[in-house]
Formats: structure tokens, C-alpha cells, sequence
């Protein structure tokens, strides 16, 4: 099928603007990690080499804030909006009726993006009530820079699998 006759389907929901199958939110959580990873590892690279702390702190309340609404808009847009399994039924890696690959990058996704948000979260909310305002080195460092890590390596395989599923459901034909 061309893509131009699928596009001229009608799905549920308000339809994305990268050309793809997916709703509008998933396309804008396909950019909105495209920028966050690129966006935690400079504030890393910052913190660590450059030892800014001011700006890596409000990058990161920055970078959170932006997550925290496009992930409740994403839910909202998925849950109740757009049938994201209706606009993946024309993947080859999508089956109607059970388990396929589209279900498997989904679930590996799932495995990251839960997790991820909550101890990115738990980080932030620390560092804010450990660290002195305006912040420097203290002794919650080391506890910091352990979880900060985890949540940055959490909050890249959360895009890198939903990348990969985004693929498999919404672009492949």
C-alpha cells in the first residue's frame, strides 16, 4: 500500500506531522526525546567538567518539567484520544490478534520508561532539599551522581526502545 493512501485513512485521534501512522502526541514524544537526551548529557557534561552548577540544576528542572507534561499528554492523548493500535495495524510487525514484535519493543520500552521518570523524579526532589541553594558540591554528591547516572542511562534506553517501537508500529510498511 502507498503511503499516500494510508495517510488518507482516518485514525482516532488527532493525526501526527512527521508523516508516519502515529497521533500527534507520540509524534511529539518522538522529538521531545530526540531533544531531552542530547539536552541531559550536555547538562552532565556541564556539571562534571565544567563544574556549572547553577545551569545544570535548571536544566534539569527545565528538562523535567518538559517531560512531565508531554509524558501526562502523551497518556492522556493514548489512553483516551488516538487508538495507537489501530494506527499499527498496517505494520508487518504488528498482529491484530496476539503477541507480536511491535508487543516485544513495546514491553522492553515499558521495561525503561516506568521506572526512568520516577527516579529521575526521586533525584531531582533530593537534590533540591540536599543541596544548598544556590547549589555547589555537598555531601549528598555521591548519592547524587549514582542515581543522576542511572536516571540519564534510564532516560536514554527509554528513548533509544521507544524509537525502535515507534519504528516497528508507526513507519515500517
Amino acid at each position: 500500500m502507498l503511503w499516500a493512501e494510508v495517510t488518507s485513512e482516518s485514525f482516532p485521534g488527532i493525526n501526527g506531522f512527521l508523516g508516519t501512522r502515529a497521533s500527534f502526541m507520540l509524534d511529539v514524544v518522538f522529538l521531545a526525546m530526540l531533544a531531552i537526551v542530547p539536552v541531559l548529557c550536555w547538562s552532565v557534561y556541564l556539571v562534571r567538567y565544567r563544574h556549572n552548577y547553577a545551569l545544570h540544576k535548571k536544566i534539569q528542572l527545565l528538562t523535567g518539567l518538559v517531560l512531565l507534561v508531554a509524558v501526562v499528554a502523551f497518556e492522556v492523548d493514548v489512553r483516551f484520544l488516538s487508538d495507537w493500535e489501530v494506527r499499527a495495524e498496517l505494520s508487518p510487525y504488528y498482529q491484530v490478534n496476539g503477541w507480536s514484535t511491535v508487543w516485544t519493543a513495546l514491553s522492553i520500552h515499558l521495561l525503561f520508561a516506568v521506572p526512568t521518570p520516577l527516579i529521575w523524579a526521586a533525584v531531582i526532589i533530593r537534590a533540591l532539599k540536599q543541596f544548598p541553594n544556590p547549589p555547589e558540591p555537598a555531601e549528598h554528591g555521591q548519592s547524587h551522581r549514582r542515581w543522576g547516572y542511572l536516571a540519564v542511562v534510564g532516560m536514554i534506553l527509554t528513548a533509544v526502545t521507544g524509537w525502535v517501537f515507534y519504528y516497528l508500529a508507526f513507519v515500517a510498511s
